[in-house]
């Protein structure tokens, strides 16, 4: 299996130096534009879309961005990381566009492709008698709109039988069930390993990761929005629309509201399994300053400074 370098920093088109707010700004413009529920073309927009979540999981994570930068692009030279061995029998395994890449799953996909180190593993079969083929396992990148909703979604699997040598490829549609949550495994009845002297094939378990979100994340059934706020609103409040996987909320922020507080909207979170219940939305609040002032604002700004009672640093 041949493993091509990425360069996660061009697919986000941010520079090695890019601080994290600069990644995720470009993470949240290009998933905007390549999501593929409102991309024309679907499937064009599934493996962009897997690709820039792919380079966002890396680059935003301290750890996983640290081992990529001393990867470079030279990783298949002495002094880098070696390739992945060849795989006994497994070729191909494609979760309908949206899995990830070799690249990915040999260096930052934890235990491997197919959920052990080297990318996948066989049982130790006798020469004789029946025994029933391994179980496989591998990640498959789920969006929160299909969490929401539930989905199919097409796999295709090319896979050489241990006794004969022989390649075959078959597809087959997985059931993404509402409210699946982050990490759960999805069993696929008979599409693991085949058999052995006509025993039985394994099963291939799916384990899911929820698609990095433009607006959201999800923690267990529950939804999490980060919000800026203009200095004024979080002193003085503000009625505000925020969005949410089933349409916009009018939320009221408090006056006095503080950067790191958290608002909850009840029932607007993910589906909870299928009881029929949701979990929550919580809505992170920040305070952003102005980068720029004019002369105007500046000498508003000088105002409240001179006539304000305020002092965070007073003790209390």
């Amino acid at each position: 299996m041949s493993v091509e370098f990425k360069d996660y920093y061009a697919i986000l088109g941010v520079p090695r130096d890019a601080a994290a707010d600069e990644i995720k700004k470009a993470f949240r413009k290009l998933a905007r534009k390549h999501h593929p529920d409102v991309a024309g073309d679907k499937q064009a927009a599934e493996e962009k879309f897997k690709e820039i979540n792919e380079a966002y999981e890396v680059l935003s994570d301290p750890g996983k961005r640290s081992k990529y930068d001393r990867l470079g692009a030279d990783w298949r030279h002495e002094g880098g990381f070696p390739p992945p061995e060849q795989g006994g029998g497994f070729q191909e395994f494609n979760f309908g566009g949206t899995g990830f890449s070799d690249f990915f799953e040999q260096y930052f996909g934890g235990a491997g492709r197919f959920g052990f180190p080297g990318g996948f593993q066989r049982a130790a079969h006798p020469g004789h008698g029946r025994m029933r083929g391994s179980d496989i396992e591998g990640d498959i990148l789920v969006t929160l709109d299909e969490v929401m909703h539930g989905a199919v979604r097409p796999v295709s699997l090319q896979i050489t039988d241990p006794q004969t040598g022989r390649s075959r490829s078959h597809g087959f549609s997985v059931r993404i069930p509402p409210g699946v949550t982050n990490g759960k495994r999805i069993r696929v009845p008979g599409q693991g390993e085949p058999g052995t002297g006509g025993g039985e094939p394994g099963d291939l378990y799916l384990r899911v990761r929820h698609a990095a979100h433009p607006d959201f994340r999800s923690e267990g059934a529950d939804l999490i929005h980060d919000l800026e706020l203009a200095p004024w609103e979080a002193v003085l409040g503000a009625d505000i629309s925020v969005p949410t996987l089933d349409g916009s909320v009018k939320l009221r922020i408090p006056h006095g509201s503080a950067a790191g507080q958290r608002l909850r909207v009840r029932g607007r979170g993910l589906p909870k399994g299928k009881s029929g219940d949701r979990g929550d939305f919580h809505v992170v609040l920040s305070i952003r300053t102005p980068e720029r002032i004019g002369e105007s604002e500046r000498h508003m700004w000088e105002k409240l400074r001179d006539t304000s009672t305020f002092n965070p640093r007073r003790q209390q």
